[in-house]
């Protein structure tokens, strides 16, 4: 059972005051668990989490499949209630901070529709919020240029490659300027050469807007080259094993830095982590 596999593992933290912190905290966990209530058993799909993300981080969650990252992102976006703990997101419960559209969230799938054109679906927020119609435009406009769209707001969404609907979530989740931005394993369904292409667009989007990410993969190269830092996580329920630096990367990355010792010697580490938690057990 990947229950009683995770038990035996050695959870490594960084001690008190090693976590990089760029600013505030953004995000501040404790214990928190979540257990749902099922037809025949109660399925434990957090345990203990202790997690603090500073503003301006950029923090990936990886793990293997069902061990949880999904459903603490859901937590943070107020998706999800725990059945224990604490969670503080920008200084206020995650109802509040949902309620004050705090956070941007952005989905495995784009979620375009698709009778609305990609201007129109980008501003969808912006009219649910009341928006006035002139200042949708210039927001739309602007943020289709960030994500490099100039020019495609009249297209509809199958009209546009997959990369490019992605990019279109994106740039809707940051349209109405929200200061933490959640992104459930955006790139996962995307050929690698576009998954790369968004990567590097995506530090881009992250170093041009100043956002807080908590960033959902399964991916270790990709957790490593977008991260300040990645957070493993153990199979069901889902635990904290290990919390691994990567400021030994420079700030702006290229492709090229995953060919390097220091990127290569993370990614062992993040393997490592995985690892020692069990994720490879059968």
């Amino acid at each position: 059972m990947a229950g009683s596999a995770t038990s035996s593992a050695v959870v490594e933290k960084p001690a008190a005051g090693t976590t990089p912190a760029m600013g505030e905290p953004v995000i501040s966990i404790r214990k928190l668990s979540l257990v749902f209530q099922t037809a025949d058993q109660p399925v434990h799909a957090l345990a203990d989490v202790d997690l603090e993300i500073a503003r301006g981080d950029f923090v990936s969650l990886i793990g293997p499949s069902g061990c949880g990252k999904t459903t603490l992102l859901r937590v943070i976006a107020d998706l999800e209630r725990p059945t224990g703990g604490e969670i503080v997101v920008n200084g206020t419960t995650p109802e509040a901070n949902r309620r004050a559209r705090g956070y941007g969230y952005v989905f495995q799938a784009p979620a375009l529709y698709p009778w609305r054109n990609v201007e129109r679906n980008l501003q969808l927020p912006l009219e649910i919020i009341g928006l006035p119609a002139k200042e949708r435009a210039e927001r739309a406009r602007r943020y289709l240029a960030m994500v490099g769209l100039e020019g495609f707001g009249k297209k509809f969404p199958w009209q546009l490659s997959g990369g490019m609907q992605q990019r279109v979530s994106i740039a809707r989740a940051l349209s109405f300027d929200p200061k933490l931005l959640l992104m459930d394993e955006p790139f996962g369904a995307l050929d690698e050469i576009t998954r790369d292409k968004l990567n590097v667009e995506l530090l881009r989007l992250w170093a041009q807007t100043g956002k807080t990410v908590v960033f959902v993969t399964h991916s270790i190269p990709e957790a490593v080259f977008l991260s300040t830092r990645v957070v493993v996580m153990s199979p069901r329920p889902g635990r904290i094993l290990k919390e691994i630096d990567c400021s030994r990367l420079p700030r702006e990355r290229t492709l090229d830095v995953r060919e390097t010792p220091e990127f290569l010697e993370l990614a062992h580490e993040v393997r490592e982590g995985l690892r020692a938690g069990h994720s490879y057990d059968d």
